[in-house]
């Protein structure tokens, strides 16, 4: 039985409980119309959302190649974001089997910085320009504090999707972002804070900016669920199973969108921000990703999320992709 099945399965299961049981057989009670049509309504939403596309990682990998034959590529262009003229490179990807608290392993990425750009790298890793209505999850693991050197840069962590910027101020550009900061940044204060954006369109020269944002402070470090639904108009973000965030019309994306991570030093003076700490000594961030999923079309709630994902792992399927590539196939640059 395929992993739709199951959970459909199970749902259905659920649908039966609500309508009751005979207290003294346990048999399901006889059900009435308005049940009837309940366990209908449930049975007919569950099965529209588990037949949908689903693309699925679990970031089980022992090499580059395997991982890059999964449609998984690295940045290695340099450019925005970030610290000018850093480098960005597959140096600070690597993959690991042993991480606590995670089912077949992870990802991490390890960003370093002595504050200047020939002494910066940045870290980033994309997935094909194919995905834009749906749901979007990721478990990440958040950190406060660097792996090794001086403490306070403004790091930027992160887990987003994004279309190409055609020209300034493009009205088809599209992109929605989780960004947690832990040392403060985009011009607020030096605490820690997650950030949600959802973007219309921006240019850099002279920077101009037309997004709707949402900033909660305080420490987001270990491992978080992060998920995103775009549907109906709206953008919802969830943060461990509860609503973040609720982005309207004005930002909804209009083109297709690659899935990234990427982990980056803020810049002295963008968006008032105070960028590097004076320190010539080199210190290094990272962030975990435990696995990252996709479902086309569709806006799972957390918990039918969480029963994908574990229906996913226990049947040992360590990646999957189901969702179509655009005719023609849209290029999918992972500079961005």
């Amino acid at each position: 039985m395929g992993h739709q099945q199951i959970f459909f399965t199970s749902i259905l299961s659920a649908s039966i409980a609500l309508i009751g049981c005979d207290t003294k057989t346990g048999a399901p009670l006889q059900q009435t119309s308005a049940a009837s049509e309940v366990a209908s309504q449930v049975q007919s939403s569950v099965a529209e959302k588990t037949s949908a596309a689903v693309f699925f990682d679990d970031f089980n990998y022992q090499s580059m190649e395997a991982f890059n034959r999964n449609g998984w590529r690295v940045r290695t262009e340099t450019g925005h974001p970030g610290i000018k003229n850093a480098t960005w490179s597959a140096e600070g990807i690597s993959f690991h089997q042993d991480i606590p608290a995670t089912h077949a392993g992870a990802v991490r990425m390890s960003s370093v910085t002595a504050g200047q750009g020939e002494n910066t790298r940045h870290t980033q890793f994309c997935h094909a320009r194919k995905y834009r209505e749906g749901t979007y999850a990721a478990r990440v693991f958040f950190r406060d504090e660097p792996s090794f050197g001086p403490d306070g840069d403004e790091v930027i962590q992160t887990f987003y999707t994004i279309s190409p910027l055609k020209a300034p101020m493009d009205k088809n550009y599209s992109e929605a972002d989780f960004e947690y900061l832990p040392n403060g940044g985009w011009g607020a204060n030096e605490k820690p804070a997650m950030w949600t954006t959802s973007w219309d369109t921006f240019q850099l020269e002279p920077w101009t900016k037309v997004n709707e944002n949402t900033r909660v402070e305080g420490s987001y470090a270990g491992w978080r669920t992060l998920m995103l639904t775009i549907t109906d108009n709206k953008l919802t973000y969830y943060v461990d199973g509860k609503v973040f965030s609720v982005h309207s019309s004005a930002v909804y994306p209009e083109d297709f969108m690659s899935i990234n991570f990427n982990l980056w030093f803020m810049p002295k003076g963008a968006d008032g921000s105070i960028g590097p700490v004076e320190s010539p000594e080199l210190r290094e961030y990272q962030q975990d990703i435990d696995w990252v999923f996709f479902q086309e079309g569709v806006a799972l709630n957390p918990e039918e999320l969480a029963a994908q994902v574990v229906h996913l792992q226990t049947t040992g399927i360590d990646y999957v992709d189901d969702v179509q590539e655009q005719n023609p196939l849209l290029p999918s640059p992972c500079g961005l």
